[in-house]
């Protein structure tokens, strides 16, 4: 009996101490499992990132704003559509809905966007000339694709095709050539540094060169000699 007591007493003695080792064992496994799963989890998110990384690597460079545009163009023919069929006027529609903040913000974009930096060279200007004249051009898609098939295969030559010198220009794309010449040739003379002459100003020059030095100094110290001048041309000067 009193074996059996000692025993009890020793197994109750130790039943305290194994109890908070085992839920201090538990408690590293459940940790353990925890970490293995956000390591799990964190593997596959990259794997994951990694894959979409090398799919936009692949792609064009400005494939981003390419695919903005579409979604920009597709919706702007929704709601072309959208108009044609309520009877509204488009670019009516579109005015009333941008505020005024945004058209002066667009306006400083478009300022910024082509400066107007003067004549630096002719090159430089004949390149501003060619860049403002392709704007303005605008492709008639149905006369495009009536060449296209009264032409047929020759319709992009080759070394053996025989079409070249044989189109004819039709009448209102002559009129509208001369048309964009005339404004250019109304534009150039806007813009000429030639002075006219003026028949009723005082002839205080002997020759070419003598007037332009006259011009010169009258305009750096005309304010300055403006009263004697004036006393001079009177026969009061002193």
């Amino acid at each position: 009996m009193a074996s059996c007591s000692e025993e009890s007493a020793t197994a109750t003695e130790e039943e305290p101490t194994e109890t908070p080792a085992s839920q201090k064992r538990e408690a590293r496994l459940r940790k353990f499992r925890e970490l293995h799963f956000r390591r799990n989890e964190a593997r596959k998110l990259n794997h994951q990132e990694v894959v979409e990384e090398d799919k936009r690597l692949k792609l064009p460079t400005n494939w981003e704003a390419k695919k903005a545009r579409l979604e920009w163009e597709l919706a702007v023919d929704e709601k072309k559509k959208e108009c044609a069929a309520r009877g509204e006027d488009y670019d009516r529609v579109k005015l009333l809905e941008i505020t005024a903040d945004d058209a002066e913000r667009w306006e400083r974009k478009k300022k910024k966007k082509n400066p107007d930096t003067g004549f630096a060279g002719y090159a430089e200007a004949q390149f501003r000339q060619y860049q403002r004249l392709t704007k303005q051009i605008r492709p008639d898609m149905e006369s495009y694709e009536k060449q296209r098939e009264e032409c047929g295969e020759d319709f992009h030559p080759t070394s053996n095709s025989l079409i070249y010198g044989t189109h004819v220009p039709t009448k209102e794309g002559i009129d509208r050539m001369v048309d964009d010449v005339e404004k250019q040739i109304e534009k150039r003379s806007k813009y000429s540094r030639r002075r006219a002459y003026n028949d009723d100003a005082d002839i205080d020059y002997i020759n070419e060169r003598n007037a332009k030095f006259n011009k010169k100094a009258e305009r750096f110290y005309g304010k300055y000699t403006a009263e004697i001048k004036q006393n001079l041309e009177r026969g009061t000067a002193v």
